[in-house]
């Protein structure tokens, strides 16, 4: 009260509006998986971002049975996972490309390759599990009996 009597109403009210509208006015930050969630959805049609779980967001699309672009790994700083048919489509092969390309910014064509290489890799050969780098890029495959699905993480210090 002894601050408002020597300043008077007029200046504290001028002061608290003015600190409000600072405060206000700072923008709001999203996480870098909010970021890349939006962009995707916005690049890719039929992408829609469906929500968001801890540090992870889970995106759907017709091509793929589950989408997700996680953040802040104990290994990795980013991380793009898609899950699909055990034979993957072209398709498919190609949606993965073209989120990879977004989210690590790296051509398309790039990722493209390096996921194609992934996921036709698993056989009777190598096995049922792949991991393989490209283009900076570590790229996890993996398939069981009816899905297959891949990873593609970049690491913190890269």
């Amino acid at each position: 009260m002894a601050l408002a009597s020597r300043l008077g109403g007029s200046t504290l009210l001028a002061a608290v509006l003015a600190l409000a509208a600072t405060v206000g006015a700072s923008p709001a930050r999203a996480d870098r998986c909010d970021d890349s969630a939006r962009e995707l959805a916005n690049q890719i049609d039929r992408l829609k971002v469906n929500f968001k779980a801890a540090n992870t967001v889970y995106l759907t699309h017709p091509l793929a049975k589950e989408l997700s672009v996680a953040c802040r790994g104990d290994k990795f700083a980013i991380e793009l996972y898609a899950k699909g048919d055990r034979k993957p489509k072209p398709e498919f092969i190609s949606l993965v490309g073209a989120m990879a390309a977004l989210v690590f910014s790296v051509t398309k064509d790039d990722t493209t390759t390096g996921a194609s290489r992934c996921l036709k890799r698993m056989g009777l050969l190598r096995g049922d599990k792949v991991n393989m780098r490209f283009r900076r890029l570590t790229l996890e495959c993996q398939r069981n009996k009816t899905e297959a699905w891949i990873a593609v993480t970049r690491g913190k210090d890269e």
